[in-house]
């Protein structure tokens, strides 16, 4: 825990010898080797649990060892030997817990029983379960209108605790879901389903032993989903092309060494996970995909011209697409003289690009954040789309669309319904089913949602997971507006920010984890999860609760329904016995869930199928749609060059490899070489010394946006790295602070984390010695 830090060049390879390091020292640091290596042994094997980590799928045939490096250590932090009680809680107050920082406070352990704050003593204060959904039901029903209460929702709620949450929600009065969706791939879906019809991947876990070119885009899947290192090395090795786009040199995508393979391990040898790796501007990525669209463009006239056979799929784009001569048109209109400005590429380098792209017969396009946090992201996904239309690159064998989600099961809670602007569909099954009058008008998404708490139009916040506080955007704003609240509730498993950010009233409600039993009236029950390519399996607990206090997600959403609602829609407790009835009431309302639990008999579950990748095209017109979206005239906000301000840097933030989303594992960010700290800035060496200062320097960083407010983080050090100059990298959430909370994706609210224009200013004392208090 120590917070001195160095930072140094590291060699290694992905995986391999470090990760085997790593996932050692986190086993052992978690107080319950023994208990939890059988548990990691059983993650994502059937009749196992699935890993609450990342929603990357699963290799249909079984394995030994079906877990990567963030994956035991998730199993690690959250089996952990150390918990969080009252007597912890009465030895802490609130301001005291307030100066720790966010890995000291996880580091503690798991919570074990209700918490209620107590304002006048300043701690947290244990509580019964009884009174606590006693006193959510009065808030709740002393409200003026259901729309005074917002109900968050983290990626890594089980399907049956978020079909819970969206019919005790709607039955509630309220479409307010805010959710961890609405910040990260939104654009993805609100992209793809103006673009094919659907808002998830086209492509199965398979596909990617067929593609003969795979592009990975603006994601970066050795810290964020590591278990896609290996499909993309075989896809190398087997002759396919694997092509990059990412501003970092990130070593996941560069070589991986697997720690399953004894040879490679005694070798200390490894494999290239690319072919080519392209780095283009931050926000860059629509004008590189539109520069390979233009060169298809020019090679399929030029094809025309000499009888040569065709570049675009003919064929396939009359029968199943609408919009080609448009997009073309835009194509065409577009100069070359701005896709080189905007994409950051040369015009040989997007040539090489596109040359690659027109080899491969077929072609999987997968994305992540890198495309999905920036103003202009919905046309960008879109524009990867036409580029796959013009191919007939989407449902084929091998061939298709992958944005990669992040958390575990942030895709099954959409598919449940946790979604703020519900389709006709889903509100019509509903009341349907349930019989009565569900809200149809949108309610709020995560930014929407702050706003207005900030403004005092809502009053009561309740999370079902996550570390809503640190993970959203304008840290001060969020903070402040979750304390404007009557009433705070969070439900998890370990201490974390958001539960010191109080309402008036505020509530911990401690839930099982993924890894632990859950045991109900009538015997143990598993829970269910979607992947990222629509496949759905059941997962079963392997672990003894870390207290007998502790309830599930399910029976903790019940409990607060049946005590706000009493036994309407349902009769609460009777799905609790057996979340069967859960799941059999999912089949009724969610289409593809028709004999659910039957076919979670199948080994490692059942797809949900998708629509586009059977070349259905749920669209208005029936077909798959060309967008024409003309690229953004400027990427930095116009307020801001209205002012004639003009940012030093264009900042990303990003995750260290020892933390996944806001869970901080440890201090460590082995791949890009710093150990032992987190407030860092990656910069171009030279960029740095233009701007004045020297690598190892404290500098402050301030975010330029149009509404007056400062936005400052403060003591941060300057890391010479292999970056485009112009940019620059550091962790999040101790730089959410410089997100403002007006700067989101047009038509998805996202906030624009890839994207933050920035001046440097040296670090001043007083923020130094701020900032060293808190760490």
């Amino acid at each position: 825990m120590s917070d001195k830090g160095n930072i140094r060049d590291y060699n290694g390879p992905a995986a391999g010898w470090g990760a085997l390091k790593s996932v050692t020292k986190s086993w052992l640091g978690s107080e319950k080797p023994l208990k939890n290596l059988r548990a990691m042994l059983k993650t994502n094997q059937n009749n196992g649990f699935d890993c609450p980590g990342c929603a990357w799928g699963e290799s249909p045939e079984n394995g030994m060892v079906k877990f990567c490096e963030n994956g035991a250590k998730a199993v690690n932090w959250e089996s952990t030997g150390r918990y969080v009680t009252p007597e912890f809680f009465a030895q802490h107050s609130l301001s005291q817990l307030a100066r720790q920082s966010d890995y000291w406070l996880e580091y503690q352990g798991r919570l074990t029983h209700p918490m209620r704050y107590n304002a006048e003593s300043d701690h947290y204060e244990a509580i019964s379960w009884d009174d606590a959904f006693a006193l959510v039901a009065r808030h709740l029903n002393g409200l003026s209108s259901p729309d005074q209460a917002e109900f968050y929702t983290s990626g890594r709620a089980s399907n049956e605790a978020a079909f819970l949450y969206q019919l005790f929600v709607r039955a509630f009065g309220t479409n307010n879901f805010p959710d961890c969706s609405n910040m990260c791939h939104e654009a993805s879906g609100v992209g793809m389903k103006g673009a094919v019809g659907v808002g998830k991947g086209t492509v199965v876990f398979n596909d990617l032993e067929k593609a003969d070119a795979i592009f990975v885009i603006g994601q970066n899947p050795g810290t964020n989903h590591p278990r896609m290192l290996e499909p993309l090395r075989k896809a190398v090795e087997r002759g396919a092309r694997v092509v990059c786009f990412n501003p970092l040199k990130e070593r996941g995508l560069e070589r991986f060494q697997n720690p399953q393979n004894p040879l490679e391990m005694l070798s200390n040898g490894s494999e290239p996970t690319n072919t080519s790796y392209f780095r283009p501007a931050l926000g860059g990525d629509m004008a590189a995909i539109r520069g390979m669209a233009k060169f298809l463009l020019q090679w399929e006239r030029e094809a025309q011209e000499k009888g040569e056979p065709a570049i675009f799929d003919h064929e396939f784009i009359k029968a199943h697409t609408t919009g080609m001569d448009a997009y073309l048109a835009e194509v065409d209109a577009t100069s070359w003289d701005k896709i080189v400005e905007q994409s950051g590429l040369s015009k040989a380098e997007i040539e090489q690009a596109a040359t690659l792209y027109r080899q491969a017969e077929r072609v999987i396009m997968c994305w992540a954040m890198g495309i999905t946090q920036h103003r202009h992201s919905v046309p960008t996904v879109q524009e990867i789309a036409n580029l796959q239309l013009l191919r007939g690159n989407v449902g084929k064998p091998g061939a298709g669309l992958s944005p990669v989600r992040g958390h575990s099961n942030v895709q099954g809670d959409r598919t449940m319904g946790i979604d703020e602007k519900a389709p006709a569909w889903l509100i019509d099954a509903v009341e349907k089913r349930f019989n009565f009058k569900a809200p149809r008008l949108p309610g709020h998404n995560t930014v929407q949602a702050i706003q207005a708490m900030e403004e005092g139009r809502a009053k009561v916040f309740i999370g079902l997971g996550g570390n809503f506080a640190q993970a959203t955007p304008d840290t001060p704003r969020t903070h402040a507006a979750l304390r404007n609240c009557d009433l705070t509730v969070h439900i998890a498993t370990k201490l974390n920010r958001s539960h010191l950010v109080t309402g008036k009233d505020a509530l911990i409600l401690p839930c099982l984890g993924r890894t632990e039993i859950d045991m109900q009236a009538e015997g143990q029950q598993g829970i269910t999860v979607e992947d990222t390519f629509s496949m759905v399996h059941i997962s079963f607990g392997q672990l003894r609760p870390s207290s007998e206090l502790l309830r599930s997600e399910p029976a903790i959403i019940a409990g607060i329904a049946k005590a706000t609602l009493g036994n309407h829609p349902v009769d609460w407790d009777h799905l609790i016995a057996d979340y069967s009835r859960i799941r059999d009431l999912i089949a009724d309302v969610i289409p593809g869930f028709t004999n659910f639990n039957e076919k979670l008999k199948n080994p490692g579950g059942f797809h949900l199928g998708n629509s586009a990748a059977e070349r259905n095209w749920n669209t208005d017109s029936g077909k798959a749609q060309f967008n024409a979206n003309a690229l953004p005239e400027e990427l930095i906000n116009a307020g801001v060059l209205a002012r004639g301000d003009k940012p030093d840097l264009i900042l990303q933030t990003m995750r260290s490899h020892d933390q996944y989303n806001t869970t901080l594992y440890g201090l460590d960010d082995r791949y890009r070489g710093v150990f032992g700290m987190r407030e860092v800035v990656f910069i171009n060496e030279a960029e740095i010394r233009r701007l004045g200062f020297a690598p190892g320097d404290k500098v402050d960083m301030v975010s330029l946006w149009d509404d007056g407010r400062e936005r400052r983080v403060s003591g941060f050090t300057l890391v010479a790295y292999d970056i485009p100059e112009g940019q620059a990298a550091a962790y999040y959430p101790e730089t959410n602070p410089l997100v403002p909370l007006e700067s989101y994706g047009d038509r998805t609210f996202t906030p624009t984390s890839k994207f933050i224009a920035i001046k440097l200013e040296k670090a001043k004392a007083d923020n130094l010695i701020a900032s060293a208090a808190v760490n």
